[in-house]
């Protein structure tokens, strides 16, 4: 499979990841990739950057070594009528806009109330993915937010880092297996990310090949392949909703 960027990764800046913004590039460069997406964490996870990191992104280089960048954040949902970690202008300011839970600033419930979280991000227009919802230990009503995903146009993500064996979330294989599924009953199209926090590790998409080949997953489907209908799909999006 040809694949054209890779959106979701973290430097140094996100607080526990491991390379700059120049060693990232120079990677995505040497991978082949056309486009590299560099999202670090909005506040609530430990060490991360504060809200003037992103006000000031406009002063980074959108190309580094012949590779387009897009610099954005990794929000976080904070309750269970999808409030974000980040204002609203500030989001305006974000070249990509990635929103997901993380436990250290998401209270699981029950399925109801996170299947909800989710739904209202992904019906809000300012967000484009939905990053790794996958995790177990916050269980989800993955027919619910696929067909949300499908009416709203929004990129639901399979984040080869969640089914890392070294960091691997609860379930999250399993998880990924079904909602995979259900993307391609409902012709749903999804996101690969690396979720890269060291730059050896941008553009690896090795896991998640492993499950798009186990569901026989659609090739069309996957958005990865082509920077123009990446840029296509999030302008089309937030226009729409």
């Amino acid at each position: 499979m040809n694949i054209e960027l890779d959106i979701h990764t973290h430097t140094i800046v996100s607080g526990h990841a491991y390379s700059t913004i120049r060693e990232m590039a120079k990677e995505a460069s040497k991978k082949g990739l056309k486009l590299l997406g560099i999202t670090e964490h909005a506040k609530g996870i430990p060490g991360t950057c504060a809200d003037i990191y992103f006000e000031n992104l406009r002063v980074v280089p959108r190309e580094m070594y012949g590779v387009e960048l897009m610099l954005g954040a990794e929000i976080n949902i904070l309750d269970y009528n999808g409030k974000l970690s980040l204002e609203d202008r500030i989001i305006d300011k974000l070249d990509v806009r990635i929103a997901g839970i993380h436990n250290h600033c998401y209270t699981p419930g029950t399925i109801e109330q996170n299947t909800n979280a989710v739904i209202e991000v992904i019906k809000n227009p300012k967000i484009d993915i939905i990053s790794h919802p996958d995790d177990g230990l916050c269980p989800l009503d993955y027919d619910a937010i696929v067909q949300a995903a499908k009416k709203y146009n929004t990129l639901l993500e399979l984040n080869n880092n969640s089914i890392n064996p070294v960091n691997c979330r609860k379930n999250a294989i399993e998880n990924n297996i079904h909602m995979l599924k259900l993307c391609k009953e409902y012709n749903v199209q999804i996101i690969i990310s690396s979720d890269a926090h060291i730059d050896t590790d941008v553009g690896r998409f090795n896991l998640a090949y492993e499950i798009l080949q186990e569901v026989h997953f659609p090739e069309e489907l996957i958005i990865n392949r082509s920077v123009i209908d990446f840029k296509n799909k999030i302008k089309n999006t937030r226009c729409a909703k």
